[in-house]
């Protein structure tokens, strides 16, 4: 116990870390992706086959690391991973790749060289606020995260089963964090798999809270200096990775078999 006058002990801070190896960095990346599907089951983000995470590999930057098609969020393991490069072939895994996880992120990540991660599924709330054609709104202090740094991506043209289509979208992203694809749902990017994952549930979360200020009344919006200001505070990818941090310790500790 601390008591007065005893030297102040070292304070514990997680940062990123760093690695070695490419290789290092690639278990890491992999099982903080089976941690993120794990953690998304567990929020009910899945929707059959719908929904996929990304995480630009370390090494090779036109591939990408995803979940493979028609298998459960809740069952994912490192091990199941998919490696996939920019022509949509599989080049690590035993299983096929999602069409549309390959037309939507291949062209977000040639898009976006800073984007390490991004995630889409067709969430409840999301999927409402895009009915409405709505982005997130500056209400709360953690909406303001997006403040300035979502888009509407205002077209639906069917299942995104063509680049094109890819395209267009990571054009809407533009330089932001994520996009409300009109009709469809959202999408989320980050530097790390961490902060891609928390985005994502944040995003949600703004969603359903805006729909219930909505059916509510006239919801009140943050000032635009002081909305900028919370956006800097708790819109950082600093802030999105350390607030991950949380659910990826809780979720290997209730089922460690993801790491495998």
């Amino acid at each position: 116990m601390f008591r007065w006058g005893d030297a102040m002990p070292e304070l514990i801070y997680r940062f990123p870390p760093t690695f070695e190896s490419p290789a290092d960095e690639r278990v890491y990346l992999k099982q903080r992706l089976a941690a993120a599907f794990r953690i998304f089951s567990k929020f009910g983000f899945e929707e059959g086959v719908a929904g996929h995470i990304t995480a630009r590999d370390p090494e090779l930057a036109d591939h990408f690391w995803v979940n493979p098609f028609a298998m459960s969020f809740a069952h994912v393991k490192a091990s199941d991973l998919l490696l996939v490069n920019h022509q949509g072939e599989v080049v690590e895994g035993r299983h096929p790749v999602n069409v549309a996880a390959f037309a939507i992120h291949s062209q977000v990540h040639q898009a976006r060289p800073d984007i390490k991660a991004a995630a889409h599924t067709h969430s409840v709330h999301g999927r409402a606020l895009s009915a409405l054609g709505q982005i997130i709104e500056p209400i709360t202090q953690d909406a303001c995260a997006f403040y300035n740094d979502n888009a509407l991506f205002d077209d639906y043209t069917g299942v995104v089963l063509d680049v094109e289509e890819g395209r267009r979208i990571a054009a809407a992203l533009g330089a932001k964090k994520a996009v409300v694809l009109r009709n469809h749902g959202l999408l989320t990017g980050g530097t790390s798999v961490d902060s891609a994952a928390w985005w994502f549930i944040a995003a949600e979360r703004c969603a359903q809270v805006q729909l219930l200020a909505q059916a509510a009344g006239k919801p009140i919006l943050v000032d635009p200096d002081q909305a900028e200001i919370t956006h800097q505070q708790v819109g950082s990818e600093i802030a999105g990775w350390i607030s991950f941090q949380p659910l990826y310790d809780k979720i290997v500790r209730e089922q460690p078999d993801l790491l495998d």
